[in-house]
């Protein structure tokens, strides 16, 4: 088993401190650059596409140039915007981003110029806790942005994202705590020695499946990319946002992925450690292979990424908030519920493996009528909601009852009636209308023959 790194950090050397700062910067610049680049060839692949291939081999350097495109484009600020505001989110949102890589282990101790250190800039007892908070300061910056921009459509935009971090950071801080009982540390270095010989995704399976929904809705991609959904909100939070300052935005969302990309790794996948059969080779967890198997990992996700992008079409917004508070975060209360009793049964109390299976039959029995209540209760909702529609079908519908066009209700019919029929019924009412009034001129004036009579 790999040993601790806990006690190596804070005795780095200064200029050691700045190289690895400056590395990892390096490091996910490239690797943002190549995954802009992988994710246009994989989904021109999968459309039948060619994609970039013109700007370097195999066009390699295609996201440089669109980052310097972006950066001599032209800024345009918008007259109703706030400056000081709009000019500080992008910012907020980039530096977040690069920080929250500041605890992940990329490898172990190694030797730098002759001075013996970890392959992480530091690390401390709440790792974990710290990418959190990081993560959640970086959505500071979409709702500042829509805001700022002084438009609706970013407004509403920056108000999503802030409805869709607080619920799907929840599912993912909720997603930890079996790994958190399991390693019996939030330091990320000693989560990663925990996990020999096997990966926290293989025992804690439903945390992994958990965390990899939430990440998902964290970094706003597809299908859960609703903060910047163009086809409703323009282009969301980023909608007035034009040359370097969008660009900036473009490098958060990337490295996010990157981040969420290292700390699923990090969590379940043995972080730096070789997969199996790689770690039957002895030197495989030594030196700077390590590196590579990290590397590895970290694409793995970004594909999934990417995948996920090209194949799901976007959820609605009730859609996706009913799956974030209904769906995941019951899921990881009742899946900490189970994990934390068989860590009791495990660690404090004697119990013989018939008791075990006789316990593991009740929960199981317990979830499985759980289950057919709430199918029965699911029928019935669906039952109501089925008959209303037929009452619905029964009514006539008349689009213009309040005095505004409104769209049918579920279940009510809507007869299109073309532009020319509507205008020759007008015209037939109009045409109706003035023989009526013609024939109502051609008759004899009632007073006119009061007066005929009486003289």
């Amino acid at each position: 088993m790999s040993g601790s790194q806990f006690g190596l950090f804070g005795t780095d050397p200064w200029w050691l401190v700045i190289l690895k700062a400056v590395a990892i910067f390096g490091l996910l610049v490239l690797i943002t650059l190549f995954t802009i680049w992988w994710e246009r060839r994989v989904v021109s692949r999968m459309q039948n596409r060619i994609g970039p291939n013109r700007v370097g081999p195999q066009g390699l350097l295609q996201s440089l140039m669109d980052g310097f495109k972006l950066a001599f484009k032209e800024e345009i600020i918008p007259k109703s915007a706030h400056v000081a505001v709009y000019w500080i989110a992008p910012v907020i949102s980039a530096t977040a981003a690069f920080l929250a890589f500041a605890v992940i282990p990329f490898g172990p101790t190694v030797s730098i110029f002759g001075v013996e250190t970890p392959l992480q800039l530091t690390d401390f007892p709440v790792s974990v806790l710290y990418v959190l908070a990081i993560a959640s300061i970086g959505v500071y910056g979409l709702v500042l942005a829509g805001w700022s921009s002084g438009s609706t459509y970013p407004l509403l935009g920056g108000l999503r994202s802030t409805a869709q971090v607080i619920s799907y950071e929840i599912a993912m801080g909720l997603s930890f705590v079996a790994v958190f009982l399991f390693a019996g540390s939030m330091s990320t270095s000693e989560i990663i020695t925990k996990q020999e010989p096997i990966w926290f995704a293989v025992i804690l399976l439903p945390s992994f499946l958990i965390y990899v929904t939430s990440m998902v809705g964290e970094t706003n991609r597809a299908p859960f990319d609703l903060p910047e959904a163009e086809g409703e909100l323009v282009g969301g939070f980023h909608t007035e946002y034009s040359s370097l300052k969008f660009a900036m935005f473009f490098l958060a969302e990337y490295i996010n992925m990157v981040t969420v990309s290292a700390l699923a790794t990090t969590l379940f996948l043995g972080g730096w450690l070789a997969p199996w059969p790689l770690s039957l080779w002895e030197s495989a967890n030594t030196g700077w292979w390590p590196v590579l198997w990290w590397i590895i990992k970290v694409q793995l996700f970004i594909f999934m990424f990417i995948w996920l992008r090209a194949t799901l079409p976007r959820l609605r917004y009730d859609q996706f908030m009913k799956f974030g508070w209904k769906v995941l975060i019951p899921a990881s209360l009742l899946w900490i519920f189970i994990v934390g009793a068989a860590r009791v049964f495990r660690n404090d109390v004697s119990v013989t493996n018939e008791q075990l299976l006789i316990i593991g039959a009740v929960i199981i029995v317990v979830l499985l009528v759980g289950s057919w209540l709430l199918q029965i209760r699911s029928n019935k909702k669906q039952a109501r909601i089925d008959a209303e529609l037929e009452f619905r079908a029964t009514e006539p519908f008349d689009p213009m009852a309040g005095g505004h066009p409104v769209p049918p209700m579920p279940g009510q019919r809507f007869e299109y009636t073309p532009r020319r029929v509507m205008a020759a019924s007008a015209a037939v009412q109009a045409g109706t209308a003035i023989g009526a009034g013609a024939r109502e001129s051609d008759l004899p004036n009632e007073s006119a023959e009061q007066e005929t009579d009486h003289a």
